[in-house]
């Protein structure tokens, strides 16, 4: 790194970074052991409470804030949030590393246990470990040796750990951003340590919009559906126009933002769940003699920053009423259950500048600039922080998020939080 010419207090803070490796990976480890799981919320507050006592006792200023009123929030699963703050010695403006600390549901296929934090040829393996926890490890240890080693650190430092991001980020970001947190003057410039690979600063993320659907009609005896009308055979009327009209359609939009994986370029819709009919006889396992009366669909839409949302839920409501208008007895309805729309901030932000920088001069090639296929918690950032300064960079394989025997790489945790600690510097010394 001599080579690269940089301040001695940065070349400090780098060098200072490798020797906490260990620390760094037991943090992670530690992390990991908080089964956080969500839904329903377990473990929040601990967790919460771990990353405030090791902060406060290096000097950040620490507050807990629970969500209360948020969804799901309630006295055995309480929606708890950290954030510590550490001033500077001299005014300036503030860099502020966000992570959720929520993990999805374990699933099957795991080799390892998933809440153990096992290490094995250099990899760290746990619920969480990619998605995000070595990210939010990185970036602590990328803060604590900016405080350490740079003495006269202008602005300000402050790292979250927040809920809920898996299920739409509510009782975490969003709420907070609506109390301010994510505002200026308090907050200028965001990252989010998302597992988005460590060469990568991700500078948005597409739309989505989650509905269900349900097809009507009208009961009657299974050994007569002459008399009733089957909802899920209408169902099925849906999911053939899905397949034969719908599908095509998206295949054929194709956005401008640099998203990936490659097939995420595209529009999508993923069919979420389906129910139709009344659930077997507990005990027999027989099925109940009744004509269906109504079945649900759940969808998700995945849509780009080049379409408006109301023409992506027009789409649909055109097709379920050409469905009404051409086939006998098809009636629904639908529900709106979450919405977003598409973020993304200019490559020449300061603070996607200053990651990309970081990433050249850390690891020795230009950064890629891409685009979440998901969401993440930029949009609340975005929407309701009103902070255009946000984007997303940690430590971590994006395939490998909610997926069994997830992992991050030891050396990518490391690399990230050099690159973290390199754009910190840099916004902070810019700042007058």
């Amino acid at each position: 790194m001599n080579s690269l010419n940089l301040p001695s207090t940065l070349e400090n803070t780098l060098y200072e970074i490798d020797q906490r490796v260990d620390d760094l990976v037991g943090l992670a480890v530690d992390l990991i052991r908080f089964p956080t799981i969500n839904p329903p919320g377990d473990n929040y507050r601990p967790c919460a409470e771990y990353i405030g006592n090791r902060l406060s006792k290096r000097g950040f200023a620490v507050e807990y804030v629970r969500a209360e009123g948020a969804p799901g929030d309630c006295d055995k699963y309480p929606r708890t949030n950290v954030i510590a703050r550490y001033e500077g010695k001299r005014p300036g403006k503030c860099v502020h590393f966000n992570s959720h600390i929520d993990v999805v549901e374990v699933g099957h296929g795991w080799t390892v246990d998933p809440f153990a934090g096992v290490i094995n040829d250099g990899k760290l393996y746990g619920r969480g470990a990619c998605d995000m926890k070595g990210g939010l490890a990185s970036s602590i240890i990328a803060a604590e040796c900016l405080v350490d080693m740079v003495p006269d650190m202008a602005g300000s430092i402050e790292i979250s750990g927040t809920v809920d991001e898996e299920s739409g980020g509510f009782g975490g970001v969003a709420y907070l951003a609506q109390k301010g947190y994510f505002s200026e003057p308090r907050v200028h410039h965001v990252i989010i340590p998302e597992p988005l690979n460590v060469d990568r600063v991700c500078i948005g993320h597409r739309g989505v919009w989650w509905a269900e659907i349900e097809t009507l009609g009208r009961i009657a005896h299974g050994s007569m559906p002459f008399l009733g009308d089957c909802a899920v055979r209408h169902m099925g009327a849906l999911l053939a126009r899905l397949e034969s009209d719908l599908y095509p359609k998206l295949k054929q939009k194709r956005t401008t933002m640099p998203v990936v994986p490659e097939g995420a370029c595209e529009s999508t819709l993923n069919i979420n769940s389906i129910h139709g009919g009344q659930p077997e006889i507990v005990g027999s396992g027989l099925p109940a003699p009744c004509v269906p009366d109504s079945a649900r669909l759940v969808i998700d839409r995945r849509f780009l920053i080049e379409e408006e949302l109301s023409e992506v839920k027009s789409e649909m409501l055109a097709l379920l009423d050409d469905l009404s208008a051409t086939r006998p007895d098809f009636s629904y309805k639908i529900r709106d259950l979450f919405e977003v729309h598409p973020v993304s901030i200019d490559r020449d932000d300061p603070v996607a500048q200053a990651v990309a920088n970081g990433i050249f001069d850390m690891l020795g090639k230009p950064a890629e600039f891409v685009c979440s296929p998901g969401t993440y918690d930029q949009k609340h950032v975005d929407r309701i922080g009103k902070l255009k300064s946000c984007i997303a960079y940690g430590p971590g394989i994006l395939e490998l998020a909610h997926q069994p025997d997830e992992y991050v790489d030891i050396k990518d945790m490391v690399s990230a939080a050099k690159v973290m600690a390199h754009a910190a510097y840099h916004l902070l010394r810019a700042t007058k």
